[in-house]
């Protein structure tokens, strides 16, 4: 399943608002939407990610449905850096 992040935003920077955005993305997916286990993360649009969202977000996943996260159109360097920093 694709999840589109800048559907929550284009300047994602806070851990509350990254908890936020994965507990109305888990509404989503809870009401039968998919139960894919694979996830692919699509920053296309996203200006700033900053680490604290994304580990609310993606760690979020991870542990309540997915051990398998991609990413896509990860070439903006707020994304990258984040995406680093988390994946280290």
């Amino acid at each position: 399943m694709t999840i589109n992040i800048a559907d929550f935003g284009d300047v994602l920077v806070s851990r509350p608002s990254g908890r936020e955005a994965f507990l109305g993305a888990s509404s989503y997916l809870l009401n039968g939407a998919d139960n894919a286990t694979d996830f692919v993360l699509d920053f296309a649009g996203v200006k700033v990610l900053t680490p604290s969202w994304a580990d609310e977000f993606i760690r979020g996943l991870k542990e309540t449905y997915s051990s398998h996260i991609s990413y896509i159109n990860t070439d903006n360097e707020s994304v990258k850096a984040s995406l680093d920093i988390l994946t280290a």
